[in-house]
């Protein structure tokens, strides 16, 4: 074991400060007898003296302050320091209860934790990413729409409701101070019942292979440098009216739409290498159009206005 450092006694402190008083008073006695004869010269070499115990004086407080300053800046380095692990160890802590309670068997419980990283995700904007990457990872778990679980379909919708609400800027003259920017999405591979995306700006997001069903909407969404719909299937109907494409990585080659969908004329997609299952009421951009597969009666591609089209399958 180290040694204890010992703490200094009140006698000890009391005979150093007598001592340096005797000190101190030899040290006046001796210049008076030396110097005090009031001669010229006697003067002189005591303003000097005097001078130069100030300046010495003076040279000690200044490097007493510094030593204090440094004190309280090493202090107050630790303190942000330890409010940084705490919070650190909280933020921990508050993921990985979420993050088991996702896992339970019980809705309510998984309720719980979709609702704790939600908040978790508010209060500290540098996790918000990795809060949605968790969401978009439980809507890709394995989940088929006719499925009878009640209960995981509004677990899963309570995720979805919760990127709406925070993907929404808001109007301009009222924004949203629950608004999460610059967030990517990726639904590849999921199963997505009812999503509801209107009104959203989000940085990208990724939907291979993903299949949405029921009433699907991106109307009046943002997409600000990706919009990756490769090979998605839309069983339902489908809004994309309004929708901004503002990057050129937005895709929709081998998208199926199998119900009703709705581009509006103006809108900027590329859906080259699309198709759509035909008798269904659709509105495409207005350089768009379905082409009928010769070798597939129910099926049509989506093709430019004057374009040759997909050659049939063989």
């Amino acid at each position: 074991m180290g040694t204890e450092a010992r703490v200094l006694r009140t006698r000890t402190i009391l005979l150093w400060g007598a001592g340096l008083l005797v000190v101190t008073a030899l040290a006046a006695t001796l210049l008076l007898t030396l110097l005090g004869g009031g001669r010229p010269e006697d003067s002189a070499r005591l303003d000097a003296l005097r001078t130069a115990a100030n300046i010495v004086v003076g040279t000690g407080g200044a490097a007493a302050l510094l030593l204090a300053a440094r004190r309280q800046r090493s202090a107050e380095l630790d303190l942000v320091q330890k409010d940084h692990d705490a919070t650190e160890r909280r933020i921990t802590e508050i993921y990985g209860k979420a993050a088991d309670q996702l896992g339970s068997d019980k809705a309510p419980v998984r309720l719980a934790g979709l609702y704790s990283l939600e908040r978790l995700a508010a209060g500290y904007a540098e996790n918000r990413q990795t809060i949605v990457n968790v969401l978009c990872a439980y809507l890709r778990m394995p989940f088929a729409a006719g499925d009878q679980d009640l209960e995981e379909l509004q677990v899963r919708k309570t995720a979805q409701r919760i990127l709406l609400l925070h993907l929404r800027p808001g109007p301009p003259e009222a924004p949203s101070g629950a608004f999460w920017p610059d967030v990517d999405l990726d639904f590849s591979g999921a199963e997505l019942v009812g999503l509801n995306l209107t009104h959203c700006v989000i940085r990208s997001i990724v939907c291979y292979e993903t299949t949405f069903s029921e009433l699907t909407s991106f109307r009046g969404t943002e997409f600000r440098t990706k919009a990756d719909f490769n090979k998605a299937r839309f069983t339902d109907r489908v809004d994309f009216r309004g929708t901004v494409f503002g990057g050129e990585r937005d895709s929709f080659n081998g998208a199926v739409f199998a119900g009703p969908a709705d581009f509006g004329k103006k809108s900027a997609a590329r859906l080259a290498g699309a198709r759509a299952q035909r008798g269904f009421p659709r509105t495409w951009p207005q350089d768009w159009e379905e082409r009928p597969l010769a070798d597939q009666p129910d099926q049509a591609e989506l093709t430019r206005k004057g374009d040759p089209g997909q050659p049939p399958a063989r």
